[in-house]
């Protein structure tokens, strides 16, 4: 039988561009919980050997001690010596951030006093959302698996189940697909990179993470005599975080989103509070395309979604269910205009966008994640969405 392959990768908490990522949201939470109204772009954090930069804009009546809380999320990832290349508690934090551009605030609230219809957006791109049911989580499965070896890796990291384990790590599936079916064959290639201490022999890396990550992640039955494992490719990785490679907020924005298997806008999520649409409409068109598919309108539906700065409407909504829709692209669009809305106020709040949450999503992905409670992930409109549906396919 015909056969395709796909790959898709994720990292730990402890790399390095993640380690920016998570800054930068920690800052936002804390803005937010301080005042709710803040406008933060802390979405230009920079870690390297013992220092972080955090740079961007913020918009607030609150104070927040920046470097407590720069120093706080480097400890708690596990940076907590100088051996690893950072430390929280002796590493520099050198910040630089200003208000926010009188012209991008402009923008964001000339929409509310014009139309009355809350805040515009907070600058022109494009987004996209997807879902399919290839998975309970409705991810693609190849994000999926590498976020769980991902979680798995840092999760015997700090259970000190394997204990020379240390923060930084990625990790990399390759799924064989059924080309006619879709369905999931085998997986084809496991690549896992796991910073260790100096003195563990490599072989006894090799068995320890087939046993402690891989056996508790990748379903047995996918696993076969010809899959390949690259396990610590280059020999060794003992030296790794900020040290091996400087990080930056916003370099895995694949990562953050479906690992690749559909198109992405541009636009980083991490710092940015939710007047940026980029981090708000893509939530959207995922909770839109999620609600959707798990409502049986198509097996996998991409939206993408378009603003310009200070617009309260989208400029355009597109569709596309690569031939998998129960009813035509249109209908599902259609839907999508009256029974979604897709201003940047009402985005924010339908889902509760003003609310510190931000933190956990800056590692393992944003979406697809059954630990974290978030209203884009909800299937709450499922019911009333199969209904409609049901509506629409008696014309």
């Amino acid at each position: 039988m015909a056969s395709r392959y796909f790959t898709s990768e994720s990292v730990t908490e402890g790399h390095p561009d993640k380690l920016a990522d998570q800054i930068s949201d920690a800052l936002l939470d804390e803005f937010l919980r301080k005042d709710p109204m803040s406008r933060v772009a802390t979405d230009k954090t920079l870690v390297t050997t013992g220092i972080v930069f955090v740079a961007g804009e913020v918009s607030t009546e609150s104070y927040v001690d920046i470097p407590r809380v720069v120093r706080n999320t480097v400890k708690r990832i596990g940076y907590t010596d100088a051996n690893y290349g950072i430390d929280g508690d002796t590493c520099g934090v050198i910040v630089s951030i200003d208000e926010q551009s009188p012209d991008i605030a402009q923008g964001v609230m000339k929409g509310a006093r014009k139309n009355g219809k809350g805040v515009g957006a907070g600058d022109q791109g494009l987004m996209f959302g997807y879902a399919t049911n290839e998975t309970p989580q409705y991810m693609p499965p190849t994000i999926q698996y590498a976020h769980g070896l991902a979680q798995r890796l840092s999760h015997v990291r700090k259970k000190k189940v394997l204990d020379y384990l240390r923060p930084d790590g990625k990790t990399q599936v390759t799924l064989e697909f059924d080309e006619h079916s879709g369905k999931v064959k085998r997986c084809e290639a496991i690549v896992l990179a796991a910073q260790h201490e100096e003195h563990v022999e490599q072989s006894k890396i090799h068995e320890d993470l087939k046993r402690e990550v891989v056996a508790h992640v990748l379903p047995s039955q996918w696993i076969d005599g010809n899959t390949k494992f690259f396990i610590n490719h280059t020999g060794k990785f003992v030296k790794g975080g900020p040290a091996a490679d400087a990080g930056l907020t916003g370099r895995k924005i694949i990562v953050d989103t479906y690992g690749g298997v559909v198109p992405h806008g541009g636009g980083a999520f991490s710092g940015k509070d939710p007047t940026k649409v980029d981090r708000s409409a893509a939530y959207y068109a995922r909770y839109a395309a999620k609600n959707l598919v798990a409502a049986g309108y198509a097996d996998k539906l991409l939206i993408q979604v378009a603003y310009s700065i200070g617009a309260t409407e989208p400029l355009s909504i597109f569709v596309n269910s690569y031939g998998t829709g129960k009813v035509a692209d249109d209908v599902i669009e259609r839907t999508l205009r009256t029974k979604f809305d897709f201003a940047p106020g009402a985005i924010i709040e339908q889902l509760d966008l003003r609310r510190p949450q931000y933190e956990p999503t800056a590692a393992y992905g944003h979406f697809g994640r059954d630990d974290l409670k978030v209203a884009w992930e909800k299937l709450d409109r499922v019911s009333e969405l199969s209904k409609s549906m049901g509506l629409k396919a008696k014309r």
